[in-house]
């Protein structure tokens, strides 16, 4: 029999962190202690009340039934609490307030829900890649919008062609920016809202990394402008702001019938968030050690300051992130940015994550990760120094 696979898996690049793994993994069964500076996964454990909570949850035999894909009522209304406090903007936790599977399952989802074959999807780049996947699978036709480093790594939205904003469904932001750590203040989101007001585009504020700040930096919500009901929604994920990557865990705040759009996407495709992680996710939200995010950024603070001072000796030009837990640099001349991530981890056992997977805006930068110790970050920087780049 021969075996033939939907056509449109063809469009798709290899997965970026899929293709990091399989080439670390060679590395390491030639017996290389490999220092991963890939994936953003921090090494800080999930606070302890957190965890605990899990524990007592998944005693309780209720939890071990079928959840609801919209998620629990009290995990709804936690994340609306949680978000007013934070941003000062209300959301009705039944119509406005949506579980997710971690915020990657509802990037994805939500594309599925809005987009229609032949609809442009605007796309940051470089961009975080489930944007992109999200809008072919769904017959989408993706247009990137530059991310340039002279413009603080921020879209020129005057700078779209009219005819693809004419034609543009779906436009996706993201900040704290993944991979450049680029951030915004409330004046930018309010040229994006009246952007996608005026050419009618819905507007998808993915936020995963809004706690991870710096230097008394505070990331504003898209919901802090006026309009932005009218054509947005905003992802929140637990991943990165209380160290949950495991626990695939987020939500989704924004315009009822775009969230109800992706509900009904997710009452067809998925059973919802293991319950006994709702309870554990309200009381990260709804606090109980504060003290603990402020903790972990002091650390990645720090890590930054480290790492961002070394790679500057090394050729590696770079500025310090005021959010997120990535470092974003400049290639050495004379190296592209796969050349460079593939002589690093082959030479020196250190995964460093090339910007092209990010998309052609990406091209001449690596990305680092901030979620290892201190000690092999110093060690991965020597490691490096080591090659005379």
């Amino acid at each position: 029999m021969q075996i033939k696979t939907a056509s449109r898996l063809g469009l798709l690049p290899p997965y970026l962190f899929a293709e990091l793994d399989r080439l670390k993994k060679e590395v390491q069964q030639k017996g290389v202690d490999v220092i991963s500076l890939g994936i953003g996964d921090p090494d800080l454990p999930t606070p302890k009340h957190i965890v605990e909570s899990l524990k007592r949850a998944a005693d309780d035999p209720t939890n071990h039934r079928y959840p609801d894909y919209e998620g629990l009522e009290a995990y709804r209304k936690a994340a609306a609490d949680w978000f007013e406090r934070r941003f000062g903007v209300r959301f009705d936790s039944k119509t406005e307030v949506c579980a997710l599977i971690g915020s990657k399952e509802g990037i994805a989802n939500f594309s599925t829900a809005v987009v229609d074959p032949g609809d442009i999807v605007v796309i940051p780049d470089p961009g975080y890649p489930v944007y992109f996947s999200g809008c072919v699978f769904n017959g989408g036709e993706p247009y990137s919008m530059t991310l340039k480093q002279e413009n603080g790594f921020r879209p020129d939205f005057a700078a779209i062609p009219a005819e693809v904003a004419r034609r543009a469904k779906l436009l996706w932001l993201n900040y704290p920016n993944n991979p450049t750590g680029a951030t915004v203040d409330r004046a930018f989101f309010e040229q994006a809202v009246k952007f996608c007001l005026v050419n009618n585009i819905i507007l998808a504020h993915d936020s995963a990394y809004s706690e991870i700040a710096y230097d008394g930096y505070r990331a504003p919500s898209v919901f802090e402008v006026a309009g932005a009901r009218e054509c947005a929604v905003e992802f929140q994920s637990l991943s990165k702001t209380f160290s949950m990557t495991g626990w695939r865990c987020g939500f989704v705040v924004g315009n009822a019938e775009l969230i109800a759009a992706l509900g009904k996407v997710k009452t067809n495709v998925d059973s919802g968030v293991f319950q006994a992680v709702q309870e554990a996710a309200i009381t990260a939200l709804e606090g109980g050690d504060g003290d603990k995010l402020a903790e972990y950024c002091a650390i990645y603070r720090e890590r930054r300051d480290e790492v961002v001072a070394a790679l500057k000796g090394l050729g590696l030009e770079c500025e310090p992130p005021r959010a997120t837990f990535y470092i974003w640099a400049r290639v050495p001349r004379g190296y592209t940015s796969k050349s460079l991530t593939e002589l690093v981890l082959k030479e020196a056992g250190v995964v460093l994550t090339p910007g092209s997977g990010f998309g052609r805006g990406g091209e001449g930068y690596v990305r680092l990760s901030l979620t290892v110790s201190s000690d092999r970050l110093k060690e991965a920087v020597d490691r490096i120094k080591a090659l005379r780049l």
